[in-house]
């Protein structure tokens, strides 16, 4: 995906990083919507899933989707996907998260993007992200219409 937002920078994303409980799942479960737009977003990204896996579901509910789950301790989780975006090319990235362990990989990426949903959103998260949503279902709809980024981050 490549978007040239004016006064911004011109974002060129390969890779889409998104974080698991709260951010794509709530309580450990992926919404049949979330999945759709999943799905839709792989022909754009290549997709991470990278979770200490709180409730112990992420591989098996990612299961079928075009995404590849990266799972670690917890205790180590900021700096497991930190390394992660690191590997990628940080500027080739979108991150979206909704905790405090996604405020090192968001600080790196191309594009940060914070998610308030039924879990909550991390305030430091906020500050280091380019964009805040209301919504997983928003912050996968941001990547979908190109115009809503370039509105939100123009100059």
């Amino acid at each position: 995906m490549k978007v040239d937002i004016p006064g911004f920078k011109v974002l060129d994303l390969d890779y889409l990083v998104l974080d698991y409980n709260g951010t794509i799942a709530v309580d450990g479960t992926i919404a049949d919507d979330m999945k759709e737009r999943l799905v839709e977003l792989a022909e754009r990204f290549r997709i991470y899933v990278v979770t200490a896996d709180t409730h112990g579901t992420a591989r098996a509910a990612c299961e079928g989707l075009p995404v590849e789950v990266l799972t670690f301790p917890s205790a180590d989780a900021a700096a497991e996907k930190k390394k992660i975006v690191e590997r990628l090319g940080g500027e080739r990235c979108v991150c979206m998260g909704n905790g405090r362990n996604d405020v090192l990989m968001c600080r790196i990426a191309g594009l940060a993007v914070a998610v308030m949903d039924a879990e909550g959103v991390c305030g430091g998260l906020i500050a280091e992200s380019d964009v805040c949503v209301r919504s997983m279902q928003e912050g996968l709809e941001l990547l979908m219409n190109e115009k809503r980024l370039i509105a939100t981050l123009r100059g």
